[in-house]
């Protein structure tokens, strides 16, 4: 099964009733929005983890740099 950057979301027409899931996969985001999130102080360690082994699955090297 595919790994997951958030929770689906399932959208509901008040209209017709019909429901349409909306589905965030990580290999769907952007570079910069994992960059994004790796360095946030506040992202859940298991998530950055998703993000680093996504960006070196890409290819991307990644240069640590301490503050």
């Amino acid at each position: 099964m595919p790994v997951k950057f958030k929770p689906d979301h399932i959208s509901v027409d008040r209209k017709t009733g019909k429901k349409s899931i909306q589905r965030f996969y990580i290999r769907n985001v952007d570079k910069e929005e994992l960059f994004e999130t790796i360095n946030n102080k506040n992202t859940k360690p298991k998530l950055r983890d998703k993000c680093i082994n996504e960006l070196t699955r890409r290819g991307v090297n990644i240069e640590w740099v301490k503050e």
